[in-house]
């Protein structure tokens, strides 16, 4: 039988802290994604007892929190960083480099879906403020870096993170069936395209709505 040694100092606590952080990313790595990750399962990976976590997370909601805030300041950092040596960007380059920096970051794709139908709302109100305030600065940070260095403005780069956000999370969890639908689109292969073209899809659609955010003429923008 293992045995499980209680963190006695501070920076032992945030080692415990970081080792089921680290456990959950990899599980939500898996086939299934974050809607099957389990506390149980979180803890046995990070080698705690099953008591543990509740001495670091409230609840698996304000574990997946956690994750979800710092993936998002990664996906901000890396946006900031590439609006700072990008000129001149089109709406499309815009698109490209918001949909690029997400998608590279399947997590958070996974996340965007959890966060406002079950994350945000199950954890203390302090908790979601916090994560609220993180989401929101970080949004305008990115927004006025992007009008920066590009054709839209900050408002339209706003709504451009936000139908990013959306059409991620949404493509994301087509692309990641469950196990029956896994077998409907082997079964039926015609049904099943819109799973295989996550990252094409997600851009081309991205694309499309930064050339609509920008368009003030009389006629539909060209493709």
């Amino acid at each position: 039988m293992p045995t499980h040694r209680r963190a006695r100092s501070q920076e032992a606590k945030r080692q415990r802290a970081e080792d089921l952080l680290d456990a959950a990313r990899r599980l939500a790595a898996g086939a299934g994604g974050v809607r099957f990750l389990t506390l149980a399962a979180v803890t046995e990976a990070a080698g705690l007892h099953p008591s543990a976590i509740r001495r670091y997370f409230d609840s698996k909601e304000e574990l997946l929190l956690e994750l979800a805030e710092r993936e998002w300041v990664d996906w901000r950092e890396e946006v900031l960083r590439r609006a700072g040596e990008a000129t001149g960007l089109s709406p499309e380059g815009t698109a490209d480099l918001l949909a690029g920096g997400l998608l590279a970051r399947p997590l958070l794709c996974d996340l965007f879906t959890h966060i406002p139908l079950s994350l945000e709302g199950e954890v203390p109100l302090e908790r979601a403020r916090h994560y609220k305030r993180l989401s929101f600065s970080s949004v305008v940070a990115m927004a006025d870096a992007l009008a920066g260095a590009g054709a839209m403005t900050a408002a339209q780069v706003a709504d451009l993170i936000a139908a990013t956000a959306a059409q991620a999370a949404h493509a994301w969890q087509i692309a990641h069936p469950t196990a029956t639908l896994a077998v409907l689109y082997e079964q039926n292969p015609e049904l099943s395209h819109p799973a295989k073209e996550f990252e094409e899809r997600v851009t081309r659609l991205l694309r499309a709505t930064a050339r609509g955010l920008t368009w003030a003429g009389e006629s539909p923008p060209g493709p």
